[in-house]
């Protein structure tokens, strides 16, 4: 088998240790293998840098072992070509598995082209990557918090999220912190909503008319706190993440020009595909790498699955969510996209179609820095008016109406 990198290195990486071993191919046709252990501290991992020079290593390979590769890659960037590859893609012989084992052949992998490397964006990417995930994480939190909070009122015979949509709304903050300071007399606490609310002033009485004690009050007030916090922490994030994306600010602008997304969902697609799509050769690959096509699994001429693909979940969890909103812009081609798919393949795998859609958008808008341009809602039927007319045709048909087509242009022939 032809060897495409003659000097390269396997990095088995661990939490606390990385087994590296450097291949160097011979004219004969075999290799010289060296393997050596080293700490994952920075000093160490600098004598790991140090060592790979003067064996004049071009390219190494290490696995995406949870978040233990990043100081290693971090580290040796610099200083050669790096590959990050999938663990399920380049597993081991079974029974000849050790750390030893693991670098060598990842080595030998290397070595002769059999790895293909995952996507790893630059560091002003990946830090808008991290800045986007933990906002995510933290928008989870504030829900949970919120739901013990009703939990807490429930526990008390407060009725409130029955009377008020929006329990952490100005209402409901505002009778949180009142029963929080000890009101306990329902009329007082409804003379503090506002008078947008659709129930009733006696339906609001009877809704906060409870049982509550300062165990209640304990909880109500730590987890109201908790929600505080989070969400100083979130503008904190976002403050933070205009900070990075500042010199990209076209790209996300661009973005938001797409139905149905907005400037946070903008700035995950920044994290998740970064603002380099040399990357991927077509926009088919991104969405390949995204997980929003089906997978490839045929044997004997037969496909045992059409399921989509596993990809980047943060990424396909963003554009679902897009896509739901981008559908209710009438006179859309998204929205004439899902009705289409829909009647035919249902809901669920419309909508992931139209989410597939809009990053191949995404894909042409930072590619060639342009503004989103909606092909609009008849574009299938502009695209082959012929089967329109016979799908039109063939509905009448089954209401019980005899049709006669008439073409009024040479265009279109039934």
């Amino acid at each position: 088998m032809e060897v495409l990198y003659p000097r390269c290195a396997g990095l088995d990486v661990h939490k606390d240790v990385v087994v590296a071993c450097v291949r160097i191919a011979q004219d004969n046709g075999k290799a010289n293998q060296e393997v050596k252990s080293f700490a994952t501290t920075t000093t160490e991992l600098c004598s790991l840098a140090d060592w790979l020079n003067e064996h004049e290593v071009t390219h190494a390979v290490m696995e995406s072992s949870g978040v233990y590769w990043k100081p290693v890659w971090h580290v040796l960037e610099e200083s050669l070509e790096l590959v990050l590859a999938n663990a399920q893609h380049v597993k081991n012989v079974p029974g000849r598995k050790s750390d030893v084992n693991d670098a060598v052949w990842l080595s030998d992998l290397l070595a002769h082209g059999l790895v293909r490397g995952s996507f790893v964006p630059p560091t002003h990417i990946q830090e808008v990557r991290d800045l986007s995930r933990t906002r995510k994480q933290l928008t989870r939190e504030i829900i949970q918090h919120t739901n013990r909070i009703q939990k807490t009122l429930e526990d008390a015979n407060i009725k409130l999220s029955s009377a008020i949509s929006d329990v952490m709304g100005k209402s409901g903050r505002m009778i949180l912190e009142a029963i929080i300071a000890g009101q306990t007399d329902p009329g007082k606490l409804v003379d503090l909503c506002s008078g947008r609310l659709k129930a009733t002033r006696k339906e609001l009485i009877e809704a906060l008319r409870g049982r509550v004690t300062s165990h209640h009050r304990f909880l109500l007030k730590l987890h109201l706190a908790q929600v505080d916090q989070l969400k100083q922490g979130m503008r904190d994030l976002e403050a933070r993440m205009g900070e990075v994306l500042a010199p990209f600010q076209e790209h996300v602008d661009n973005l938001t020009t797409i139905p149905g997304v907005n400037d946070t969902t903008a700035r995950v697609l920044a994290g998740e595909i970064g603002l380099d799509m040399s990357r991927f050769p077509t926009a088919g690959h991104l969405i390949s790498w995204a997980g929003l096509c089906p997978r490839l699994d045929e044997s004997a001429g037969k496909h045992r699955s059409r399921r989509i693909r596993k990809g980047a979940p943060w990424l396909k969890t963003a554009l679902i969510s897009a896509a739901w909103g981008g559908i209710r812009t009438k006179g859309s081609y998204l929205r004439a996209q899902f009705a289409r798919l829909k009647s035919r393949r249902g809901a669920k795998k419309a909508i992931v179609a139209v989410a597939a859609s809009m990053l191949t958008a995404a894909f042409y808008i930072i590619r060639d820095r342009v503004v989103y341009q909606d092909l609009g809602g008849d574009h299938f039927t502009k695209r082959n008016p012929e089967l329109a007319a016979k799908r039109l045709i063939k509905r009448l048909e089954g209401l019980g109406f005899a049709v006669e087509a008439r073409p009024t242009t040479a265009r279109v022939s039934i």
